[in-house]
C-alpha cells in the first residue's frame, strides 16, 4: 500500500493544497505493491530535545566536524571517504553544554551537540544524517537519529489535544490525526462500502503537530484513511494508506477506519442509556476474578444459537449453560469476569476463518494437533495479544464483521447482559506491543509516525522483550494513546476494571494517570492490576520508574504475584523437560509426596510453606513473619530468588492466582508432578486446595475460567495459538478435555524425545482425567470457597494496618509442620466474628495443629462448610481439645463467635 514519491511530487503537493481532490487523483484508491527496503542506516545519535542531539560513542579527532544533513526527497547517500551525496543542506553543530535529561539515562555516552538556527520542525520532515566529517567535507562515520525527543519537546501541546479521531455532528465532521513527520496528509473517504475514494487536503497545526479536515455535514457510516507522505529509516521516503490510530468503528479485517459517534441511538442496543451499572466493590480486595476468553466461553456450548457461538452475543442467551454458570458464581461471590484480549487484534480472520477438522484419534496421538496447526494462521481462534486498533472491539467476535455497528452494538449487549447477571467486566489491556511495526501492512502507528511509537535500541531497532513490537509508553503521545483509550472503554463501554499486559513494561507515572482518567470517566474507581514482570531493556528502572511489583508500591494498582503460584505450582513460568515433573509444588507433593522422578530436600519444602504464608499474607512488605529458620522477618527481607518476598504496600497491590491462561493449567501441573498413583478425587481435592489458597489469601483474588471445573489443556502451555480444540471449556461437566492429544509442538514437548515420553506417558494414562462426578465436586466445592471469602471480610482486609495488626500464622517458625499451613486473622472491633482459622491440609493423611490456648474458645466450622459440598471436611474437620484435626487434602475455616 506503499510506494516511493514520484518526481512530480511538489505538483501533487500544490494541487492538494488548493483543494480537495477527486477520487483516485492522488492515490487514495491506489493498490500499488510495496516497495523493497531501502539500505538500513542504523540510528545511534539521539535527539535529546527539539535543540540538543547526542551522539553515543563517538569520539572526534582534531580538525572533525559533525554536521546535520538533511533531504526532503530521502535521497541521501553517506559513503566513508566520501563527500555526502543526495543532500539538499546541512546544518553544522556546535559542542553543547546541556545536561543529560533524566529520560535519556539509558543512552551511552557521547558527546552533545546544539542544533541552532534552522526550524528543527520542518528538518524532523526530512531525511536526517549526522555525520562525521573530515575537515575536507569527507565521510567518517554517519548515523541515523532518533527522533521521539525532539517531538515530544516541540509538539508538548499535542498531549492536551482532545479531539484526535473523527468526529461527526449534524454540521459537520472533524478529522484529526497526529503526525508531525508527515510531508503531507490526506483524508481518503468513501461514501460507502462500493464507491472510490474521494481526497480531501488536510491542514498541518504547527504547535500540536495534528493534521486536520473540516467537512460540512454528518458523515457518519463514511469510511476512510490517511494517505501519509512520510520518511521512513527503512524505505526512505513513502506514500502510506494507513488507517486511523484513534478509529472507534472499522470495517471487516480492518481494512478501513468508519466515521461514528458511539453516543449515537443507532450504535446503542435497546436500554443501554438506562441500564444499571454494575454493583460497586468497597474495596480492591473485594474483587474476585474470573479470567475468560469471548471464544472459549461459548464455541462448545450446544446450548448457545449455532450462529452465536464464540460470539460476544453468547453473553447474552441468559439459559445457556455457560450463563448459567456464570450466574452461579456471581451469586456465590464471583464480582468481575475479565475478558481477554476483545480490542481490534490482527490474528484472526475477521471474514473466512477456518474451522479444522480434527480427527478422533488416542489420547496421545499428534493427529489432533496437526490438524489443529495446519490451518492455525487462519482459524478463528487467538488469544488476541496482537493490537491492531486499541479503541474498537474486534470483529470475529460479532455477528457480522461487515456491519461496523454490529461490533459495537453487541459488545455493549455483551456487558449489559454480564451487568445484569451481577458481574463487572473487565477487559484485558495490552498496550505494550503492537501486532506490527515498520511498513508492514497491519502496522499503524509506524507508518504514521515512523521511529516514534515504539522502544528501540542503541541501534534504533525496534525492542522485541514482550515478544513483538515494543511500544514506548514513555514518549508522550503513546502513553496519550493509552490513556485516551483506556478511558474511552470506561466511558463508552462501561468497563468496570482493567488488566494490563506485561505492565512493567510501562511508567508507573503514565499508569497513575491513567488511574486518575478512568476513574474521572466512571464516576467512580475502576480497579487497575496488571503482570508487573521485571525484565527486558526497562528491567531494574533502566529507561524511568516502572509499573512493576517492586516499583508500583503505593500506588494502589494491583501486580501479579508469583510469590505464592510458584511455591504452590512448583518450579517457575515456562519450565519443560523433566523440570516438569521433578519440580514439585507444595499442593502436589513436594517431600511429603515425591512423584518417581523428584529429588527435593525437607528444607525445599519448609521454605515453600513459608513462601505460601507470604502469599496468604498479601506479599506485604512490612509483615513480619518468623521463618521455617525461627528468623523473624519482614517480608521484604525474605528472598524470592534476587527480589524481596514482600513487595506490596497495601493488600490491593497483590492479585493472587495459581492459574490463568499463561502457561499450563493446574490441572495439567498436578498431571505432570503428582505421583502417578493418585485417585482421581485427590486430583480433583488438590485443585481444591489451590483455589482456597487464592480464596484464604489477603488481596486481589484471581481465577482461570475453568480452574473450577478441572479445566486442561492436554498438556499445552502456551495455547495462544492451539484453536478451539485445545482451549474448550465444558459447561455441561461430562469432561475437562484431558488426553485429547498431544499439544501443539511449538512451546511445548517437542525438544526431545524424553519430553514427549513424558507427556504421551500422562495422556494416555486412563486413570488421569475427571469423570462427572469428581468435575461436580470441584464445581461446587469452589462456588463454597466463593461463598466463604464473600461471608467473611477477615479474609479480605482492606488496609496493611490491619493485616499486620490481625493476621497471624499459628504453627509456624522453627519446627513447624509444613504440610499443613493456618492463618488465624482477629476479628475484635469489627463487629463480626472475632476470630477465623482458616487450615490448608496439602498432605494424603489427616493433620493436626496443637493450639492449647484455643481449647475454651467457643470454634465451629464455617456455616458454609457445615453444608457445603465437601463431605470430608463436614465429616472430619474438628477442634477438640486445643486440637485443630484437618482430613487429608482438605481445607476448612473455623470461625470463633
Amino acid at each position: 500500500m506503499t510506494y516511493r514519491m514520484a518526481p512530480a511530487f511538489a505538483l501533487l503537493l500544490g494541487l492538494l493544497v488548493a483543494g480537495a481532490a477527486r477520487a483516485g487523483a492522488d492515490g487514495c484508491d491506489a493498490d500499488v505493491p510495496q516497495p523493497g527496503p531501502a539500505a538500513k542506516v542504523p540510528s545511534e545519535a539521539y535527539w535529546l530535545d527539539a535543540r540538543t542531539v547526542q551522539w553515543p560513542g563517538l569520539k572526534l579527532q582534531a580538525g572533525e566536524r559533525v554536521r546535520l544533513h538533511h533531504a526532503k526527497g530521502a535521497g541521501l547517500r553517506a559513503v566513508p571517504g566520501e563527500a555526502v551525496a543526495g543532500g539538499e543542506g546541512a546544518v553544522a553543530l556546535v559542542p553543547s553544554e546541556a545536561a543529560l535529561p533524566a529520560r535519556w539515562r539509558f543512552i551511552g555516552d557521547g558527546p552533545r551537540f546544539a542544533v541552532a538556527g534552522v526550524d528543527v520542525a520542518a528538518l524532523l520532515r526530512e531525511q536526517l544524517l549526522l555525520v562525521r566529517e573530515a575537515a575536507d567535507g569527507r565521510v567518517i562515520a554517519s548515523t541515523g537519529l532518533q527522533l521521539p525527543g525532539a517531538l515530544d519537546d516541540l509538539y508538548a501541546a499535542a498531549e492536551r489535544v482532545d479531539d484526535l479521531g473523527a468526529h461527526p455532528s449534524r454540521k459537520q465532521t472533524r478529522f484529526a490525526v497526529w503526525a508531525p513527520t508527515a510531508q503531507r496528509v490526506v483524508l481518503c473517504r468513501h461514501a460507502d462500502a462500493t464507491s472510490r475514494a474521494i481526497a480531501d487536503a488536510m491542514r498541518l497545526e504547527a504547535d500540536t503537530g495534528v493534521w486536520r479536515a473540516e467537512l460540512p455535514g454528518d458523515l457518519s457510516g463514511q469510511s476512510y484513511r490517511y494517505l501519509v507522505d512520510v520518511v521512513t529509516p527503512t524505505h526512505g521516503r513513502v506514500r502510506n494508506l494507513v488507517t486511523d490510530p484513534y478509529s472507534v468503528a472499522l470495517t471487516a479485517d480492518s481494512q478501513r477506519s468508519v466515521v461514528a459517534d458511539l453516543a449515537s441511538p443507532a450504535l446503542k442496543p435497546s436500554g443501554w442509556d438506562t441500564a444499571p451499572r454494575a454493583r460497586r466493590v468497597r474495596a480492591a480486595t473485594d474483587q474476585v476474578i474470573y479470567e475468560l476468553h469471548v471464544r472459549d466461553f461459548s464455541i462448545g456450548d450446544t446450548t448457545v444459537r449455532p450462529a452465536w457461538r464464540g460470539k460476544y452475543l453468547a453473553f447474552t442467551e441468559g439459559a445457556s449453560n455457560g450463563m448459567k454458570h456464570l450466574k452461579a458464581l456471581a451469586r456465590a461471590g464471583l464480582t468481575d469476569v475479565h475478558l481477554l484480549p476483545v480490542f481490534d487484534l490482527a490474528s484472526v480472520p475477521e471474514r473466512g476463518c477456518k474451522t479444522p477438522a480434527v480427527p478422533s484419534a488416542a489420547a496421545d496421538s499428534d493427529a489432533q494437533q496437526a490438524a489443529v496447526m495446519a490451518v492455525a494462521a487462519q482459524d478463528c481462534f487467538n488469544w488476541g495479544y496482537d493490537p491492531w486498533h486499541f479503541n474498537v472491539p474486534e470483529g470475529s467476535y460479532a455477528s457480522d464483521a461487515d456491519v461496523p455497528r454490529a461490533r459495537i452494538v453487541e459488545f455493549r449487549r455483551m456487558v449489559m447482559a454480564l451487568h445484569a447477571a451481577g458481574l463487572r467486566v473487565g477487559m484485558d489491556m495490552v498496550y505494550n506491543h503492537m501486532a506490527a511495526a515498520g511498513q508492514h501492512p497491519k502496522s499503524v502507528l509506524d507508518r504514521l509516525v515512523p521511529g516514534y511509537y515504539h522502544r528501540l535500541d542503541a541501534k534504533g531497532e525496534i525492542e522485541r522483550s514482550t515478544c513483538c513490537d515494543n511500544t514506548a509508553t514513555e514518549h508522550r503521545m503513546m502513553a496519550k494513546l493509552m490513556i485516551d483509550s483506556a478511558a474511552l472503554w470506561v466511558r463508552e463501554y462501561r468497563i468496570d476494571s482493567m488488566r494490563f499486559d506485561l505492565m512493567g513494561h510501562q511508567p508507573r507515572e503514565a499508569m497513575e494517570r491513567l488511574q486518575a482518567r478512568v476513574n474521572a470517566a466512571a464516576g467512580r474507581p475502576v480497579q487497575l492490576l496488571g503482570e508487573g514482570w521485571n525484565f527486558g531493556e526497562v528491567a531494574d528502572g533502566a529507561r524511568f520508574v516502572q509499573a512493576s511489583q517492586l516499583s508500583l508500591n503505593g500506588s494502589g494498582i494491583g501486580a501479579f504475584s508469583d510469590r505464592g503460584r510458584d511455591a504452590a505450582r512448583g518450579g517457575s513460568a515456562g519450565e519443560g523437560g523433566d523440570d516438569s515433573v521433578r519440580r514439585q509444588g507444595w499442593l502436589n507433593g513436594l517431600a511429603y509426596a515425591p512423584n518417581a522422578l523428584a529429588d527435593a530436600q525437607p528444607e525445599a519444602l519448609l521454605a515453600a510453606a513459608d513462601m505460601i504464608r507470604v502469599g496468604l499474607a498479601g506479599s506485604l512488605r512490612a509483615y513480619e513473619l518468623t521463618t521455617w529458620r525461627g528468623e523473624k522477618q519482614r517480608l521484604e527481607q525474605i528472598a524470592y530468588g534476587d527480589q524481596p518476598a514482600g513487595f506490596a504496600s497495601e493488600p490491593g497491590e497483590v492479585v493472587n492466582y495459581v492459574e490463568n491462561h499463561d502457561n499450563q493449567t493446574l490441572f495439567d501441573v498436578n498431571a505432570l508432578k503428582l505421583p502417578l498413583a493418585t485417585s482421581r478425587e485427590d486430583r480433583a481435592r488438590v485443585q481444591m486446595l489451590g483455589a482456597a489458597l487464592v480464596a484464604f489469601s489477603q488481596g486481589i483474588a484471581y481465577f482461570h475460567a475453568g480452574q473450577d471445573i478441572l479445566r486442561s489443556k492436554s498438556l499445552d502451555r502456551n495455547s495462544y495459538d492451539s484453536g478451539d480444540w485445545f482451549n474448550r471449556l465444558d459447561w455441561s461437566y461430562r469432561t475437562n478435555h484431558f488426553g485429547t492429544g498431544l499439544p501443539p509442538r511449538q512451546d511445548n514437548f517437542g525438544r526431545d524425545g524424553r519430553d514427549w515420553a513424558l507427556a504421551r506417558e500422562r495422556l494416555a494414562d486412563a486413570s488421569i482425567p475427571p469423570g462427572p462426578a469428581e468435575i461436580a465436586w470441584a464445581r461446587d466445592v469452589f462456588r463454597d470457597l466463593l461463598r466463604i471469602r464473600a461471608s467473611t471480610p477477615l479474609l479480605r482486609l482492606p488496609s496493611a494496618a490491619e493485616i499486620r495488626r490481625r493476621v497471624s500464622f499459628p504453627g509456624s517458625g522453627a519446627g513447624q509442620n509444613p504440610v499443613l499451613v493456618a492463618t488465624h486473622i482477629d476479628g475484635a472491633g469489627l463487629g463480626g466474628a472475632r476470630a477465623v482459622m482458616a487450615l490448608i491440609n496439602v498432605s494424603p493423611t489427616a493433620q493436626v495443629l496443637a493450639l492449647p490456648q484455643e481449647a475454651t474458645g467457643n470454634w465451629r466450622l464455617h456455616p458454609v462448610q457445615r453444608r457445603g459440598a465437601d463431605a470430608r471436611v463436614k465429616r472430619e474437620a474438628r477442634l477438640q481439645a486445643g486440637r485443630f484435626e484437618v482430613p487429608a487434602r482438605s481445607a476448612a475455616v473455623f470461625v470463633l463467635d
